[in-house]
């Protein structure tokens, strides 16, 4: 169960975060939700896709592995890419919201909590949450990016799934992969943009999705899917490994 408080530097001037990487944190999950405000970072490194939430609204997210509990960027303690993705990085904050009185007037106004209860913060050990001083520390700075980036991304996130469902662009997709003659996966519930209905889109439309924003976006997802093959590789090292392993014990 999580355990969230408001953020201060008086109750939790001792919290420290672990910035390492494993299943202990949770890590090892097989995709993780994406957004808007990181695709342009994400499309180097990992494949997007668009799926239904439990309201069956569409949300991004960044392929990690080809099982729910598969993480293929884990390695050794360590996330092997050069970017994290924004769900990742935020570890056990996220951003809530109060009312605050903002000169003289009531202010719905963006707050950070902490899950004092994550596996990232139970042990004190890791970065410093907060400055000898009392100041923020340069990981709650870079956390307070993090979060911006999330709260901007899930508004981009409803505006631009909107627009491309408006055109139609978004179709799902059933991906068969084979890694060798003994292993395969298939994996449903998966979206992604219509390719040919993206290149017969009017002016008018093109132009529609150029000024809010999203006809980047739109290419950026279909660029991301040649990360697939870097996926597929590593699964495929793996494999090799547990089987080399196998023939070591046998």
């Amino acid at each position: 169960m999580a355990r969230y408080e408001l953020l201060n530097n008086i109750a939790h001037q001792d919290l420290r975060v672990s910035t390492r990487f494993g299943a202990e944190f949770g890590d090892n999950v097989g995709m993780v939700q994406a957004f808007p405000t990181e695709f342009a970072e994400l499309q180097r490194e990992y494949p997007i896709f668009f799926r239904k939430d439990a309201a069956g609204e569409f949300q991004a997210v960044a392929l990690l592995g080809f099982d729910k509990h598969e993480n293929l960027f884990l390695h050794q303690g360590g996330w092997n890419a050069h970017y994290l993705p924004g769900t990742v990085a935020r570890g056990p904050f996220l951003i809530g919201f109060q009312e605050q009185n903002v000169e003289g007037r009531l202010r719905t106004e963006p707050v950070i909590h902490v899950d004092l209860d994550h596996p990232r913060v139970i042990g004190g050990m890791g970065e410093p949450i907060f400055l000898a001083q009392g100041g923020n520390s340069p990981y709650l700075e870079h956390i307070i990016n993090v979060l911006r980036g999330i709260n901007d991304g899930v508004q981009a996130g409803k505006a631009m799934f909107a627009a491309f469902q408006a055109l139609e662009l978004i179709q799902p997709l059933t991906l068969d992969v084979r890694f060798d003659e003994n292993h395969a996966v298939n994996l449903g519930g998966l979206h992604g943009i219509d390719r040919d209905r993206l290149a017969a889109l009017d002016a008018e439309a093109l132009h529609g999705l150029h000024s809010a924003g999203w006809l980047e976006g739109a290419y950026l997802v279909l660029a991301s899917l040649h990360n697939m093959r870097r996926l597929i590789a590593e699964k495929q090292r793996r494999l090799r490994e547990q089987e080399g392993a196998r023939e070591q014990v046998a």
